[in-house]
């Protein structure tokens, strides 16, 4: 089994030409064609915090869907709301033929609203996990925040394939939350990818567990993502080992 996994921080859908354009997001994703995707900062920063992308946009005009957590609109916390389609504006796509077994909200330790989403999926009959998360500014903070996913990723019932991805605004992987993974987690550094213009950092990573094999994995680069955030997306594809 190969899949794309793909992490974008969409700048609540303004571009550096300070324009609010879901539809040029949708457009960079379409470029992307990752099967599953985590978003983040996808959710208007005031008010009711509804979706940037709404659920009819992308079901009418992509081959994703938007799975939120078990319970997640009710609002419990704060950071799921009626009119959004996410965690703290951390959104999961994936496509539709893929099976969603269970979805929840995964809290983290923080001063500031923050969290991230896991799924349980399900391509025919192999199964995964995905986190798609956006961490803290604080340095300390962030390596509580992985911490915490992967105790969280460690109790969930059955052991599966994980990916865990996001923005998760670390400059260095030989420092910080980085030093924390535990033997088992591979970090992969698909290029820089902030500030979009003139990439210096590697900010937007992807984690994955000893059972995948990395075929390929970079930035996307094109004339929309250039201006679509101030982040560039990130991907992977990835492919199961065998047994």
């Amino acid at each position: 089994m190969r899949l794309t996994f793909a992490s974008y921080n969409i700048h609540k859908g303004v571009g550096l030409d300070r324009r609010r354009d879901p539809d040029r997001i949708l457009g960079i994703l379409r470029e992307i064609d990752a099967d599953v995707i985590a978003l983040q900062e996808a959710d208007r920063r005031f008010g009711t915090r509804e979706a940037v992308l709404s659920r009819q946009a992308i079901l009418e005009h992509s081959p994703w869907r938007p799975i939120a957590p078990n319970g997640a609109m009710t609002g419990r916390g704060g950071g799921a709301r009626p009119a959004s389609i996410g965690w703290h504006g951390n959104v999961l796509l994936v496509r539709r033929e893929i099976a969603v077994d269970a979805v929840g909200a995964v809290p983290l330790p923080t001063l500031e609203p923050r969290g991230a989403i896991c799924a349980d999926l399900r391509v025919g009959q192999a199964r995964l996990r995905v986190v798609g998360m956006h961490l803290d500014l604080s340095g300390l903070r962030r390596r509580h925040q992985l911490q915490a996913i992967c105790d969280h990723v460690e109790r969930c019932a059955g052991a599966a394939p994980t990916v865990l991805m996001g923005d998760m605004n670390e400059w260095s992987a030989a420092r910080g939350a980085f030093r924390g993974l535990e033997e088992g987690w591979r970090l992969l550094a698909p290029g820089r990818s902030f500030p979009a213009r003139r990439p210096v950092a590697q900010l937007d990573r992807i984690v994955v567990s000893g059972e995948w094999q990395v075929e390929d994995l970079g930035v996307h680069h094109s004339a929309l993502s250039a201006v679509g955030s101030d982040h560039l997306p990130v991907w992977a594809r990835l492919a199961l080992r065998p047994a």
